[in-house]
């Protein structure tokens, strides 16, 4: 089976799934793809891809076309109306003006099109807004009484330290950190006051710069992004039989077994007994691998520039060594 998230930048969870289901193919070997994401970017993909796009506003203001899906569950990814890419990079980001107006809207056209049900996958962010530019285009907020809203979140940060953790990935200098800091501060007291929702106490309400902790305002439920997909996909039946799990990821460090794919996989796959093995671009130093995962880098085995410049052929020669 293979249940990869993507290596960012090289190959997406589909594209490593699919490299997995050749070589297990060639071996004679059935393969069940599983492409997987955390709530972060690529869930979207994950969860069936888009079949809709609505034009709504960029994260610093000018539009942009946002593909999200429509059906039974919709599917925003806000990345896709409010996300760093979508900005320019850190580069060209605007860290302290740059809004998730955007992606309000994107749920607004999700309700607008009668969708009960909808997912907001909340990865890859430009903003540090706590959510209130999302808010207000979701206004009146009443009309969200009739729609169960869940935010997929990728990290569990508290809502007053998303400008300390992740701003700086964002562009922020350490002066503007100290200003969006506040700023989470105060809209935390705004938010108590004015919703009767501590978002500091909701873990992963600081998930894209807050916008999590905003959406639970109007009623959002908080979830594991992974746990969400892996519901959602029926990972753990199909899990059950397989005679190895070949799982996935750009970066192993703490962060993978808190929340993150490779971490579920290995949970679920542990807990029927079924090996895994997780091919990853590069593993940090002293993280901490659990017993009976097997981690391969790609950067330790192929080398820097062979392992990003071509990921799934290396990924393909892993996984062949490995089911010989």
């Amino acid at each position: 089976m293979a249940a990869p998230d993507k290596l960012r930048g090289s190959a997406t969870a589909a594209d490593v799934a699919a490299a997995v289901g050749r070589v297990a193919w060639e071996g004679g070997w059935d393969c069940d793809e599983v492409p997987l994401a955390d709530g972060g970017e690529g869930t979207l993909a994950a969860l069936g891809g888009p079949n809709r796009t609505s034009v709504v506003t960029g994260p610093l203001g000018d539009t942009v076309e946002a593909a999200w899906r429509y059906g039974r569950t919709a599917v925003v990814e806000m990345a896709l109306a409010s996300g760093l890419a979508l900005a320019g990079g850190p580069e060209e980001n605007d860290p302290v003006a740059a809004s998730t107006a955007g992606t309000g809207e994107l749920i607004a056209a999700a309700m607008d099109a009668g969708c009960k049900r909808i997912v907001v996958a909340v990865g890859g962010s430009a903003t540090t807004d706590g959510g209130l530019a999302a808010l207000r285009a979701l206004e009146p907020l009443a009309r969200l009484k009739a729609i169960e809203l869940i935010v997929a979140c990728d990290v569990r940060t508290r809502f007053v330290d998303a400008a300390r953790v992740f701003a700086p990935q964002k562009g922020a200098s350490p002066a503007q950190v100290q200003l969006l800091t506040r700023r989470l501060e105060r809209l935390a007291q705004l938010y108590a006051e004015s919703y009767g929702i501590d978002v500091d106490a909701l873990a992963g309400a600081g998930a894209a710069g807050g916008l999590a902790g905003g959406l639970a305002c109007a009623g959002a439920r908080l979830v594991e992004g992974f746990e969400l997909v892996a519901d959602e996909l029926d990972l753990y039946e199909r899990i059950e039989g397989a005679d190895l799990v070949v799982t996935a990821e750009g970066f192993l460090d703490e962060q993978s077994f808190e929340g993150k794919v490779v971490g579920g996989v290995a949970e679920l796959a542990a807990a029927l007994g079924v090996p895994v093995l997780a091919v990853v671009g590069d593993v940090d130093d002293g993280v901490a691998i659990p017993d009976g995962l097997e981690v391969v880098s790609l950067v330790e085995r192929f080398g820097e520039e062979r392992a990003w410049a071509h990921t799934t052929r290396c990924i393909e020669d892993v996984v062949r060594q490995r089911l010989v």
